[in-house]
């Protein structure tokens, strides 16, 4: 039987330039009960385009994506969507132009650098239509911006061929076992793999690792789902 009071799920359209942003963005969204990503946009053209055909509650877009001035963006994505709220992902260098977001009409910003749970966070307030200065909606400005992925406990040089590998995979979405089978190990090793790299890189989970490797810029192998690969000898 269906329950009575069942969270109302947030629709979200995801934008952002980086793949392996938005497929981490929706992986966290997706662990929580009452938020959705609906779409995922690369450009300013796609996420006008996917607002019209999703109709998302709320969409959370890079800054480099809605470009300047937001106005002419958030004109755009009323005239699609009348009832979508629009919340930007500032760069570190758009930080001084939090404020300015906010009297062009968004409904909220959050660093690109903030912790996952700022995402979250902001999410929900935006549609709570808190509109309070940047800190308080989970994105600070640049003078008291929160600190990004912990920095490495070690070089990231200090990764094996195996364990970029196990990041590849996890970077595409692939789970455990679907680790295993790709690199031919067993899942107790992909766990060890991973809490290996988490000590070496100072991350605490598997979102983090894979917002570490995007804002590092880590030279990763992208390994295809099933793609056999024989054992280094560093697994």
């Amino acid at each position: 039987m269906k329950q009575a009071h069942e969270p109302k799920k947030i629709r979200i359209l995801i934008g952002d330039r980086e793949e392996v942003f938005r497929l981490g963005a929706r992986k966290l969204f997706a662990l929580e009960d009452d938020l959705r990503v609906v779409a995922q946009a690369a450009s300013r053209e796609e996420a006008v385009a996917l607002a019209e055909r999703f109709r998302p509650h709320l969409l959370m877009v890079q800054g480099e994506i809605a470009g300047e001035p937001l106005a002419n963006f958030l004109e755009e994505i009323q005239r699609v969507s009348r009832r979508s709220k629009v919340v930007i992902i500032a760069s570190t260098h758009q930080g001084e132009m939090a404020s300015s977001y906010l009297e062009a009409g968004a409904a909220g910003v959050v660093m690109r650098t903030a912790p996952l749970s700022h995402f979250v966070r902001c999410a929900r307030e935006a549609m709570q239509g808190k509109r309070r200065p940047v800190k308080a909606a989970g994105a600070a400005p640049v003078e008291s911006a929160a600190p990004g992925p912990k920095p490495p406990l070690r070089p990231a040089r200090a990764l094996t061929r195996r364990e970029k590998a196990v990041i590849g995979c996890l970077m595409q979405g692939f789970p455990n076992r679907e680790i295993a089978r790709s690199l031919s190990m067993a899942e107790q090793t992909v766990k060890n793999h991973l809490r290996s790299v988490f000590d070496k890189l100072g991350v605490s989970d598997r979102l983090e690792l894979v917002l570490y490797a995007i804002h590092q810029k880590l030279d990763i192998p992208l390994i295809e789902a099933g793609q056999e690969q024989a054992p280094g000898a560093d697994s």
